[in-house]
């Protein structure tokens, strides 16, 4: 068995993940790592027709299984050497755990249940708080944004900096997807403006803050975060935007055109031991153009 960990591709028949298939093989082939296509049948129980005693109950073998049966018809000529697995459960359950032993994590936005006016479907959700990779979550073709943010033309990859608590890990990933795809890096490094001043009514004056200087400080600090990393991806174009506004509105407009889009997963806190997306992610998800990787901090940050 290869000891390369796979790209996993979770299906379960819908359209939303068999785009998620195709764009898991893709880059599984980019990667040059294995492709693993995963089935979760949210079925506890299946019943042998051909069983005697009808309370006999015994799980389809995985050739069995016409969910994976589509994907392998899917992939036609790119199946050659994928691995397919069925697993059986709940897949809120299952689904973060196929990240234990994967490279990536990659599904569609929504899936066979829920409801169909939802944009986001819960298992993706949980799988990108979850899992231990970095997921990714393909939607649906067609998503517009207003206000795309300008880019240079070409391929591009976008990742969110915070430069005041920048996450390696996020940075590490979209470098190497930049470098894989031969595309630009954009990085968008959001500073609050105007900035919101609060002083007690006997205060006189209220504090001056100058938006050319903070935006030449926020350049500064992101590009001191870049320095590593662009040293390992040397031939990655990087266009470093030290922007005023909103993070997670910045980010989808720069999604617009996009290969990828990355975000870092929030952080766990003392107070807040709980894993969680955090806002800007989950507002990325939620609206983003094209697909985004929710990137996992390093084990030592959390």
């Amino acid at each position: 068995m290869s000891t390369t960990l796979p790209v996993v591709a979770a299906v379960d028949g819908s359209e939303d993940s068999l785009r998620a298939l195709d764009w898991a093989a893709d880059t599984a082939r980019r990667r040059g790592a294995p492709l693993r296509v995963a089935h979760v049948r949210h079925h506890f129980a299946w019943t042998r027709p051909d069983a005697l005693d009808a309370s006999v109950v015994v799980p389809p073998p995985p050739r069995d299984d016409p969910v994976l049966a589509a994907a392998r018809a899917r992939l036609g000529e790119r199946s050659r050497g994928t691995e397919y697995v069925s697993l059986d459960g709940a897949p809120g359950a299952l689904l973060p755990q196929l990240g234990t032993e994967a490279r990536l994590l990659v599904l569609g936005s929504r899936g066979r249940g829920g409801f169909a006016s939802l944009v986001l479907g819960s298992n993706g959700l949980t799988a990108a708080r979850d899992a231990e990779c970095p997921v990714v979550v393909v939607p649906r073709p067609g998503r517009e944004v207003d206000d795309p943010l300008p880019a240079e033309p070409g391929r591009r990859v976008v990742v969110g900096l915070k430069v005041d608590g920048p996450d390696d890990a996020a940075l590490d990933l979209a470098f190497t997807e930049a470098a894989l795809r031969d595309a630009r890096l954009q990085v968008v490094a959001a500073y609050p403006w105007p900035v919101q001043s609060w002083a007690a009514p006997e205060d006189l004056a209220l504090p001056v803050y100058d938006q050319d200087a903070l935006e030449h400080e926020t350049r500064i600090l992101a590009d001191g975060f870049l320095a590593p990393h662009r040293e390992r991806h040397p031939g990655v174009p990087v266009d470093s935007l030290p922007v005023p506004g909103d993070a997670a509105g910045l980010l989808v407009a720069a999604s617009q055109g996009a290969e990828l889009v990355v975000v870092g997963r929030h952080r766990r806190r003392l107070l807040a031991p709980a894993r969680m997306l955090g806002s800007v992610t989950h507002a990325v998800l939620l609206h983003a153009a094209g697909p985004v990787a929710v990137v996992p901090p390093a084990p030592a940050e959390e």
